[in-house]
């Protein structure tokens, strides 16, 4: 299997012990998606997920460049849509980012600058995020007379709350990468420069963990996010018994009470 793959916006390379780093590359556009690069991502992302365990473990998704990790929507192409056109590239992102979701296996933002728009979007698709100190998120769509499309007045308010989520909405203000750490909206800010090594860090932890019980604990997670108490309760405890079915299971008890590393196979 090729380490790296090449598409025409985005590079997908395969790093140590299965992690994965998709990067947009539009460094010259501040890495605006348009409709090229989200062609990409879904090609990305579907041959992410048709590899077999040993190959994918993690998926980290950055940008080009020092400036941004991905500004925006390309305004250029946002400009022509009609109507009904302009419905199909909301769907488009929103099926594509949803996709992230749908991936067994961990997805990690490492945001190294402007997180705007489609950038946000992008950022709180992944599982959590990480930001240089450079980095800013806003969703500014309102200063062109739009909302997000992309899932931003979704998520965004499941992120830092529904009022917070509403002023920025409205305002299209930025917060700086501090800010959102406070808002809860990033888990780490770090110097530029050590945000890659730090991201690898946490997905190294993570990859010494059972790998059928990370995708476990993804969907459980993913699933009873919006249900009440009791049936989450229920959602969780159903792919806690299913876990039982595995080998991994029996090897992580067996090597606690062995009093040693487990050696976990994702079987």
């Amino acid at each position: 299997m090729s380490s790296q793959f090449s598409y025409k916006a985005i590079n997908l390379e395969l790093k140590d012990n299965g992690v994965w780093v998709l990067t947009i590359q539009r460094p010259e556009a501040l890495n605006a998606l348009n409709q090229q690069v989200l062609n990409d991502m879904a090609d990305a992302l579907r041959q992410i997920g048709e590899m077999p365990y040993e190959s994918t473990r993690a998926l980290v998704i950055t940008g080009a460049g020092e400036k941004a990790f991905v500004a925006g929507a390309d305004i250029k192409e946002l400009a022509d849509l009609n109507v009904e056109h302009a419905k199909l590239f909301a769907q488009r992102g929103q099926s594509i980012f949803h996709e992230l979701n749908l991936l067994k296996i961990p997805v990690i933002a490492a945001v190294n600058g402007f997180a705007l728009g489609g950038g946000l979007e992008l950022a709180l698709g992944c599982d959590f995020i990480f930001a240089s100190e450079n980095a800013k998120f806003g969703l500014p769509e309102v200063s062109l007379g739009l909302i997000p499309g992309f899932g931003g007045t979704v998520r965004l308010a499941r992120a830092v709350g529904i009022r917070k989520a509403r002023e920025l909405t409205y305002t299209g203000d930025m917060v700086t990468a501090a800010e959102a750490l406070q808002l809860g909206l990033v888990n780490k800010v770090v110097p530029q420069a050590e945000l890659m090594n730090t991201v690898m860090k946490t997905v190294g932890t993570i990859l010494s963990r059972g790998p059928i019980a990370v995708a476990a604990a993804k969907k459980s997670i993913n699933q009873a996010y919006e249900l009440d108490v009791e049936e989450a309760q229920k959602v969780e405890a159903g792919h806690f018994a299913e876990l039982f079915a595995t080998e991994d299971v029996r090897e992580g008890t067996r090597a606690f009470v062995e009093k040693r590393k487990p050696a976990f196979k994702g079987i």
